[in-house]
């Protein structure tokens, strides 16, 4: 519950600030989270990025008072954050589908992004199967992939680069130097602007192991909470990250900690009904 409290804080100060600069770094404090962490909670939990919904909720608000006021559109503009009439302009027809200065004819249709508010669903659909583990430090190999995040397109992306991996070769290699943890999907470095992180396809590293065209990544000591995601690549992933921030977190006495986050397979069928992957995430208690 507590989780869920800091985020609707974080709704709090964006509501209080739409006419300010907001600082995603000052939204996360306010969540008492990584700048990294707030960003990908907050796009789990309402499926779409704080930016977009700070921009989304301005233009809504911009709608409002153009529409009931006298107010100039540059006036409004410039109010709400936009350097300019043209870019304020641009990203309001493209949210509402007509230009400002277009509101107060009669008629027209307006577009309106309500303020966001979280809850606690209790759902009892499934039980969800965790245990924690700790683990020391330990090395990975293989390939690497810088991701954007930018219009969701790392969910294209991912899955494009399994398939590369699987194609060249690279799968295939990493297959004999497989170790009892499988193949890894590492979500590595990321940016404070959570515009992009470095993505891994790899195999646990082993002392005999040589790099050579690989790259090496440790990943740090940690105590981590390691769920089963049962069903088809990808759609049995984003559900069991789903319910992970919805309600795991939020009903259990922790919250996640900085370091990377893992996929792990070890059965090669990834499209079967019953295939059972491992999602890894460092926690700290709370």
């Amino acid at each position: 519950m507590e989780i869920l409290q800091r985020l609707s804080d974080s709704l709090d100060y964006i509501e209080q600030n739409l006419t300010e600069d907001i600082d995603i770094d000052e939204l996360a404090k306010v969540a008492c989270s990584s700048t990294f962490h707030y960003q990908r909670m907050f796009h789990m939990l309402t499926g779409v990025p704080v930016a977009e919904y700070i921009r989304k909720r301005r233009l809504t608000k911009a709608a409002q008072e153009l529409s009931s006021s006298k107010s100039k559109v540059i006036d409004i503009a410039l109010k709400y954050r936009y350097d300019t009439p043209e870019s304020f302009s641009k990203a309001f027809r493209k949210l509402h589908g007509i230009t400002p200065s277009q509101v107060k004819t009669r008629g027209m249709m307006l577009k309106a992004f309500p303020k966001i508010s979280f809850q606690i669903q209790i759902k009892g659909v499934a039980d969800m199967k965790y245990k924690i583990v700790e683990k020391e430090a330990f090395d990975i190999i293989g390939k690497g992939l810088r991701v954007s995040l930018e219009n969701e397109e790392n969910k294209q992306a991912i899955p494009a680069f399994w398939d590369e991996c699987n194609s060249n070769g690279v799968s295939e290699k990493l297959s004999k130097k497989m170790g009892e943890m499988g193949f890894i999907g590492a979500c590595l470095s990321n940016t404070n602007e959570y515009k992009d992180f470095m993505y891994m396809v790899a195999v646990e590293k082993t002392k005999d192991d040589v790099a050579n065209e690989f790259d090496v990544y440790t990943i740090p000591a940690a105590t981590w909470a390691v769920f089963e995601a049962i069903g088809p690549v990808p759609n049995a992933i984003n559900e069991t990250w789903d319910r992970i921030y919805s309600e795991w977190f939020p009903a259990t006495g922790y919250e996640q900690a900085p370091g990377p986050e893992l996929e792990v397979y070890k059965d090669d069928d990834v499209q079967a009904k019953d295939h059972c992957c491992e999602i890894w995430v460092p926690v700290v208690k709370k």
